[in-house]
Order: C-alpha cells, then structure tokens, then sequence
C-alpha cells in the first residue's frame, strides 16, 4: 500500500485532509478511519475523487476507480488526532495536531519532503520502468525537471505581503477623485449565512477605501432562520446599507434577483454572502472604469480564503477576456461587475441554472457586452469549504450538469453549433464537441528534406486510422540528397491519390516554402504540419475543425507531446524568454497545470504551426507567412498578423499528438545560424514591439516570464508587468 496526504487545512473546528492511497492494483479495497489522540474512533465525512495523475504514475492508466479521498473531521486546537489508512494488510497511522500541520505546511517542509520523495524505492522502480520504455536521454530529462521543481515553490501568503497596497497607499485612496465616481450596487443574496461570515463580509465592505457604493442584501432565509438582526445593526450604522428580508427561500437566482431590484447604482458588483473583498476592490474598479471608457464589464483576479480566515492560497490569476476559456471553465468568477444597464437588459439570473446560475449570467453579459476590462490584482477572497465547489468533488456534480447546460444555451445564442459538452480533466472543466459543417477539403502542408520515415510515419496513420477522410496532402520536398527520399514520393503517390509532391528548389526559408505549398493546396482551410508529427487522437482534424469553422476564429493550434509524453506544445505567451514560448514544457500529460489551463480549449496570442490549422482565406488575405523571417517566429508573427485582423487563435487540447521537434532542420550551432536567429529577433521586436512591451492579454502580468508553468513572478528579479529584458547583439539590431 502506497499513500499520500496532499494538503491538510484546518478549517474552523474542523480539518480537511485531500490526499490519494493504493493497493498493489486499482481494484484494491483502501479503508479509512479517524481517530482521537487515544485511538478511539471519531465520526468524519468521506468523499472519494478522482487522481488520474495517481494512476498514471502507478498503474500506467487511467483507471475507472476513484483513488484520491478528501476527508473532513472535527478539530479542537491542541489536541492529537489520528488517520488511519487500511489497504493489502497494512495499518498506518498519520498523527496531526497543530504543531505537526504548521511545521509540514511550510515551504521547507515541502521542499525536503519532495527530496525524500525522490529517495525511495517507488521512485527507483519508477525510474527503473521508464527507463525501459523511453531510454536513458528521456529520463535524464525528466529527472531534471524534477530536481529544478524542487525549489518552485513561492509562498503566496509571503508574496501576497510584498504585494498588497501599503498603509499610506490606502490612505491616499481614500482622498482620491476620480473624473467620473460610478456608484457601484454590491448585491448579495443571504441564506443562512452563519454569522461569523456574515460580519467578515459586511465589515469587508465597510472597509472599502472608495465610498460611492451601496449594498443590496435579499435575505432568503427560511422564517425564523434569518439574519435580519445583524443586518439591521449595521444597516444602522451605514445608510449605504439595505437589506429585504424574503421570508423564504426562493433560490439563489431568485433570492440575487431580489437584491437586483433594490439596486440604483451604475455598476452591479455580484459577492458571495460568506466571502471578503479587500480593501481597495471597489477603488480599482472605479480607477479601471475611468482608464476604460466604456467599460460596461470589468472582473478581477482572485484567490481563496481558508475558513477561520487565517490564510489565503490557491491565487488565480487570469487572462484578458478569452471566450473559449469561458467556455471551458468559469475562469472569471469573482470579483464580476457590469453596467447596470447591461444587466436590465440581459434579464437578471435563470432559476433553471441555479447551481451555475453566475456562469450562465457572465454568459449573457459578456455576449452583449461593448468593451470587457480584467483588472489584474486579486481583489476577492473567495471562501473555501466542504460544501463549495471550490473544494468537494462531490458537491461539484450539480454545479457541473447546470454549468453544461449554460455553456450549450450559449452556444444556441451565438449560433454556434455543438454535438455536446461533456466533463473534462475535472469536474467544472468542460470538453465542447463542435457539429461540423459538411466536410470540406483540408490542404495538410508538409515540408520534408530526406526523413521519409518521419515523414510516413506522419501521413500514414492520418490516412488509414485518422477519422477525418476528405484530406490532401502536399508535401513540399526541400532539397532532399537521399535517391530513397525520391523513391519514396513515387511510391506513396501511386499508393495514395490525395498525396501529391511539389519541388522548391530554393535555399531552406521556412515561411517561402509554406507559402509555395499552398499555392498548390485547394481546400478550404489549411493544414500546416511538420514532418515530425506522430498522430494520437486519431479526430484530431475534427477536433481543429469544430474550432476553424467558426467566423470569429481564424487559426488553432494543436496539444504536442514529446516523445515521453510530456508537454512540447500547449499554446504560446508573447513574452516567455523575451519573445515568444510555448506554455508548461516538460509537464507530464497526466499532472495537473495551472488551473488545468493545459487540458483547457482556449484562446491565445499564438499557437505552433508544426500543427496549425487556418483558412485559407484567412492565410490569403494577410499575405501567408512573412518571409523575412526564415526561420524563427513565422508561425508567432502569422498569429499576430491574423489577430491584428480580429481573428481568434485558438487551443485545441483534444487536437493531441506527438511532436519530435527539429529532427529535419537541425539546432542553433553555428556562428552563420546564431547571427540568423538574433536578426529574426530583431524582426519580430521590431513588427510587434506593443505587446512585448504591455505584455501578452491572455497571460497575467503577475505571472513569471521566465519559467512556462505560470508560477509566481519572483519580484527579487522582475517586477510584476515588468517585461523580459531582451538583449540583442549589436549587429543583430
């Protein structure tokens, strides 16, 4: 038996243990108890999850069994307690009480526990296996990324000090005039809200440092449960305060619809009843409605709130308004405002949402919405606790099933077609299926010096297992010398009628030689690929497809993997390194990225074209790839060219397949090669020179630029929005 306790917060009078444990196969029977400090039994709460990454590790599968636990039981401060795991005839004991969880929850403690980690037996046999399967160059890569992790860890609650506004700044906001002073309506639904929270939240209000506000509270407490007294004490204390009690329940959507209608303001503010805004929320809003003009939406970034209230974690930190990442997940949340306007005319919350009644109302508001503004600080403090869906997988199924349902009422309002919107990674994560509109011919554009093996390894599978069947191919040889590469060509032509070979004859430019194989390519939209892609998803022309076919998309990108299954390729940043990288290189397939952001359909600045899809109308009309830049960046500044005529570019996870990177073009090693790379640099700075300086609008200017997992910006070495100094030779200038 093997087990693992992943996280252990001390929630009020309670703990929260989430953590995994197996057997010596999935189907083994793992038991859990919970007892006092003289091993008597407690009662606890169990719920089972799901720890795919778990069962990759250990079983090399995805298994059907749940093999993660997240248990709760009650606390009293200073005393000793017990969980006792029971699996394949072992018994363990894991002793907590307050000394024992402070010293294992700090940063120290992790990093020494992730050396002992590495120091066992398991991680041996591990190694041991995936050296089999992979080789010794594979696992001496991931090795070291698993060394270089060990020291990734950056202590929000420590950064969040370093961060937040200083005493004199929220002073000074205070005294601050604001050309316009929007009147914000925070609306806030009640029910039962244990008093403790309530007052956290009413005096998180109070505290605000901007003071044109008021606070519409619709209590739906049943009779006799509700929070009027305290209400009424306050509303005392400030007239901004105003409150209706219902006298019964009438949903989350009805009881915030009831708050609505009490509201005057400009702007609607939704909080949650038990959550906290920091003291400035209110001021940044009203700063960032006076630098947008317009502004009809705005939402902030936030994070969680244990529930005694003693610690923050968990910190999201978002993009710019990115549609398809809405419709992957709820991303905005909180903090969330629009013009009151906005929200009259959108109708208020739908009852037949409820569970995600505040996903469907971001839906239609951003729909109809002008201009969409994301404030880039953590304004909101999100509360985390066994019933949220922030923490139970189990409370997450109603919310889930509400949530599907108001991603597919959205696609019905933007006349989008969809088969069907199912789980993803996780619950709260969806998977769009798009309907396809008839089956138009796709052009896959192929460059390939000599490498006939990669090369049929690539058109191949497409051809025999792939789903997609209305395909040609136009593979553009570039200088081939092997006599066999030509053999070849002859033979997969005559074997297949939709391949077709067309010659360049000229010195290797990346950008010309795909721009001569479209001239050759009469289908509808484009296929660019090298020839070092392997298939997996034997759909995934249809999964690019389902995104490409939509007129606000112009490109989409595909998930690569290296050969080890980690990630080669899941979207790019303006900005990683100084120009442009791809997003969590060397995370495995199986671990869990930033906010599940890897496994998340989305839009981004750019995508790789060693698996892109475009129209070609689209290619046409921005003149294909700049052939300037031969061979660095192309597909980058494509992207931006495409973006610059008000074109999505999007991510397709489920597009997923293996990339062997740069076998046919060689690296870097040469004086000639360097000299070329930096004058390229120098191009793409010198084309795009706006977002490398205010930074890319679907990455956060908080997050690291010199690291692809989007980790916390270290602020001993770069300020946040601070971009990546970029330093050129001279004569690449």
């Amino acid at each position: 038996m093997k087990y693992s306790v992943d996280v252990v917060r001390i929630r009020e009078n309670a703990i929260q243990l989430n953590g995994w444990a197996i057997g010596k196969t999935p189907e083994s029977k793992i038991t859990y108890e919970v007892e006092d400090g003289d091993h008597r039994p407690l009662d606890f709460k169990y719920v089972s999850t799901r720890r795919d990454d778990v069962s990759q590790i250990y079983f090399k599968k995805t298994v059907d069994q749940d093999l993660g636990f997240d248990i709760q039981f009650p606390y009293e401060r200073g005393r000793d307690y017990y969980l006792v795991i029971s699996g394949d005839g072992r018994k363990v004991r894991v002793r907590y009480n307050e000394e024992l969880i402070a010293k294992r929850s700090s940063v120290a403690h992790k990093r020494r526990q992730k050396i002992l980690d590495l120091m066992n037996m398991e991680t041996v046999h591990v190694a041991w296996d995936f050296f089999k399967e992979n080789g010794l160059k594979a696992l001496i890569v991931k090795s070291k990324h698993k060394l270089q992790g060990i020291d990734s860890d950056y202590d929000y609650s420590e950064w969040q000090e370093l961060t937040k506004p200083s005493a004199e700044e929220l002073e000074a906001q205070r005294k601050a005039v604001f050309p316009y002073m929007p009147k914000f309506s925070i609306v806030i639904p009640v029910y039962k809200t244990p008093e403790k929270y309530l007052k956290e939240m009413l005096d998180s209000i109070l505290s605000q440092t901007y003071g044109n506000w008021e606070l519409c509270i619709a209590d739906g407490s049943p009779a006799g449960e509700s929070v009027e007294r305290i209400l009424k004490a306050y509303a005392r204390k400030d007239s901004r305060i105003r409150y209706k009690i219902l006298g019964e329940n009438l949903g989350i959507s009805g009881n915030t619809n009831a708050a609505l209608e009490m509201a005057e303001g400009d702007y609607i503010v939704l909080a949650d009843h038990d959550d906290i805004v920091t003291e400035n929320a209110l001021y940044e809003c009203a700063k960032a409605v006076n630098e947008n003009p317009g502004a009809d939406v705005l939402y902030s970034d936030e994070d969680k709130l244990d529930m005694d209230g003693g610690a923050l974690f968990d910190p999201h930190f978002k993009p710019d308004f990115n549609p398809d990442l809405l419709t992957s997940v709820n991303y905005i949340c909180h903090l969330f405002l629009a013009k009151r306007e906005l929200v009259e005319k959108t109708g208020g919350f739908c009852q037949e949402f409820d569970g995600a009644q505040d996903y469907d109302f971001i839906f239609r508001c951003t729909e109809q919405a002008e201009r969409i503004v994301h404030i880039p600080m953590v304004l909101y403090h999100w509360r985390c606790h066994q019933d949220s869906t922030a923490s139970n997988p189990e409370s997450k199924l109603y919310a889930f099933e509400a949530g599907a349902r108001a991603i597919m009422a959205h696609y019905e309002r933007m006349g989008i077609k969809a088969e069907k919107v199912e789980k993803g990674v996780d619950y709260g994560i969806y998977h769009t299926t798009f309907q396809l509109d008839g089956e138009p011919l796709v052009s896959v554009i192929i460059p390939n010096k000599d490498h006939r093996a990669d090369l049929d390894a690539c058109i191949r599978p497409m051809l025999q297992k792939g789903t997609y069947k209305n395909l040609e191919f136009i593979v553009v040889e570039n200088n081939s010398t092997e006599p066999e590469t030509f053999q070849y060509y002859e033979e997969i032509q005559k074997e297949f009628s939709n391949v077709h070979v067309v010659r360049w004859e000229r010195e290797f430019n990346y950008s010309a030689i795909n721009n001569f194989g479209v001239a050759f390519a009469k289908g509808e939209y484009l296929l660019f690929m090298n020839n070092d892609i392997g298939m997996i998803a034997e759909n995934f022309v249809e999964e690019m497809l389902g995104f490409c076919q939509r007129d606000d998309v112009g490109i989409v990108g595909a998930r690569l993997l290296y050969e080890d299954d980690t990630i080669q390729h899941a979207g790019v940043v303006i900005g990683f390194g100084g120009i442009a990288g791809h997003t969590f290189i060397g995370l495995h397939k199986a671990e869990n990225s930033y906010f599940h952001r890897a496994m998340c359909a989305q839009d981004y600045s750019a995508v790789t074209a060693a698996c892109m899809m475009s129209k070609k109308s689209v290619f046409e009309a921005v003149g294909g790839f700049t052939e300037e830049l031969a061979v660095a960046f192309n597909d980058i500044d494509y992207c931006m060219k495409v973006r610059e005529q008000g074109k999505l570019v999007v991510y397709a996870p489920y597009a997923v397949l293996h990339h062997y990177e740069s076998k046919s073009r060689g690296l870097e090693d040469t004086p000639e090669k360097v000299a070329r790379f930096n004058r390229e640099v120098a191009v793409f700075a010198r084309r795009w020179p706006e977002i490398l300086k205010n930074g890319d609008p679907y990455y956060n200017p908080n997050l690291t630029l010199r690291k692809s997992d989007f980790s916390l910006r270290d602020l001993k070495k770069e300020k946040i929005g601070e971009p990546y100094k970029l330093e050129l030779p001279e004569s690449a200038e």
